[in-house]
């Protein structure tokens, strides 16, 4: 349940609009019933005294798209007015589903493609409403993140960019590396990690699942995911393993040292069939 207490001491910074792009339009839909549901549940003491124009709507989404012309460029379009207000801009860049037409050939949109479109979205808005927000739940370029070689930092240079257009605030999900957000300091960065939703999920919809050492092991799949392996093993109790990658580094194939074999660290490997959680 959310803080009530603070929420009735705290006002919103302008009427709220959503604009969830075609890649968020499910989502988008949830959240803004959500959000309906529970602003006519919860009236809240502040805005019931001044009556602050917009904050009880039957729906808080701007329709918005981003038509494209014949050679596959695009241009942003809104269809309601966004001036002052609180807006939230929501895109998913992984969304692979969504095609469009260049000269007669179906393309898959990239999460190059998300982004640029969140860039014209952003655009339209010609910098009138009174605060910017995005959610991107799997964060741009998030591990493109640090420079090992002569390459490009495309997250950071993302999250520069953004912020050059006037974003205030950036909303992900488990980003890949949260230091990223060293590249905004000033900027508002929320990064939130699933882990309780995770095990609660896990626990409502496998049937049957038995939380201990002789019936689950938790396996990391690779070393970035140790944390999060670490976490959920010592909540629940039981065992944890992990694979790494064993790399032959003295050949080169694509610009990187071929994976040759996946090694497991753990306890018993007859866990690997039915019996393991993979993070």
């Amino acid at each position: 349940m959310p803080n009530l207490k603070i929420l009735n001491e705290a006002m919103p910074v302008a009427p709220l609009k959503i604009i969830a792009l075609n890649s968020c339009e499910e989502l988008g839909r949830q959240v803004d019933k959500h959000i309906v549901n529970f602003r006519s549940k919860h009236e809240l003491e502040g805005v019931a005294g001044i009556g602050l124009n917009g904050y009880f709507e039957p729906s808080y989404l701007v329709e918005a798209s981003c038509p494209r012309f014949g050679s596959g460029e695009a241009k942003g379009l809104l269809k309601d007015s966004v001036r002052g207000t609180d807006l939230y801009i929501m895109v998913d860049v992984c969304n692979y589903s969504i095609t469009y037409q260049v000269c007669g050939y179906e393309n898959h949109m990239s999460p190059d493609d998300h982004y640029q479109d969140l860039k014209r979205i952003i655009a339209a808005a010609t910098g009138k409403a009174k605060r910017i927000n995005v959610i991107i739940p799997f964060l741009y370029e998030s591990r493109q993140h640090k420079r090992t070689k002569r390459e490009s930092l495309d997250c950071a240079l993302a999250l520069q960019e953004l912020v050059a257009m006037g974003v205030s605030n950036i909303i992900t999900f488990d980003a890949h590396d949260p230091r990223v957000q060293n590249s905004i300091p000033l900027n508002g960065f929320d990064n939130f990690n699933p882990p309780y939703q995770f095990i609660k999920s896990l626990l409502q919809n496998v049937p049957g699942l038995t939380i201990d050492n002789d019936h689950l092991m938790i396996i990391s799949p690779d070393e970035g995911a140790m944390n999060r392996a670490i976490y959920f093993s010592n909540v629940l109790g039981v065992d944890m393993g992990m694979f790494y990658k064993r790399r032959d580094y003295s050949t080169i194939v694509n610009g990187k040292n071929p994976i040759v074999a996946h090694e497991f660290l753990g306890t018993d490997r007859t866990c690997w069939y039915g019996k393991c959680c993979f993070l």
